[in-house]
């Protein structure tokens, strides 16, 4: 097995070193917040800050953001500044990963999830349990895929995107950079860039907001 430090701490982070446990020795996480440091999550150290990582010989996850940041992976990875071969990708034992499909560097893929046939997952993506995606799917860099989520075939999901639970995206659907679908939301139609949408059919509630410093 092959060393692994997770950055984060939070629910996904402890998610994701759960199911990284049968094919890498989790050496523990890196978190910025210093009342974490030195104290244990589920059972697994938090060894420092995170950009202690960079002195690590450890391959690294990057396992933060949530839907009020969701930018957050993307600028500890630009921080960091690691080359990718330094990124490990987490692939939980039950996923079922389909002919000529391809799951990028720093990339998670949580339990029962299913890629069917030909998905791209690029790198750093988040993908949480029991996500479908079918046949030609597209799924950008730093997108997050929370539960439950089913993409048609040859929908595309953009930089950055955020698909909230149990959402449904129509085959050959676009959902822009960055934007943000709701729970529960069923998207029949392209989401442009930095929008907020949601409901049955999903329609357009507000812009997004400017992402954290």
């Amino acid at each position: 097995m092959k060393d692994l430090v997770i950055v984060g701490a939070g629910g996904f982070a402890r998610e994701t070193a759960a199911a990284a446990a049968a094919s890498w020795r989790v050496l523990g996480f890196v978190d910025d917040d210093p009342a974490l440091i030195g104290t244990q999550r589920s059972g697994t150290p938090i060894l420092g800050p995170v950009d202690g990582v960079r002195e690590m010989d450890a391959a690294v996850v990057v396992c933060v953001g949530n839907p009020r940041d969701y930018h957050a992976r993307r600028r500890i990875v630009e921080r960091l500044g690691l080359p990718v071969e330094r990124y490990a990708t987490v692939v939980h034992p039950s996923v079922s990963v389909g002919a000529g499909s391809s799951v990028g560097a720093g990339s998670v893929l949580l339990a029962g999830t299913v890629l069917t046939a030909d998905v791209t997952v690029g790198g750093h993506v988040a993908v949480m349990p029991h996500v479908v995606l079918t046949h030609d799917d597209l799924v950008s860099p730093y997108a997050t895929i929370a539960s439950g989520v089913r993409l048609g075939g040859a929908a595309v999901l953009s930089e950055g995107a955020y698909i909230g639970a149990g959402a449904l995206v129509r085959e050959g659907v676009t959902v822009g950079a960055w934007s943000l679908v709701g729970m529960g939301s069923v998207v029949l139609r392209d989401v442009p860039a930095n929008q907020v949408w949601a409901g049955s059919p999903a329609r357009y509630l507000r812009e997004t907001e400017e992402p954290k410093s």
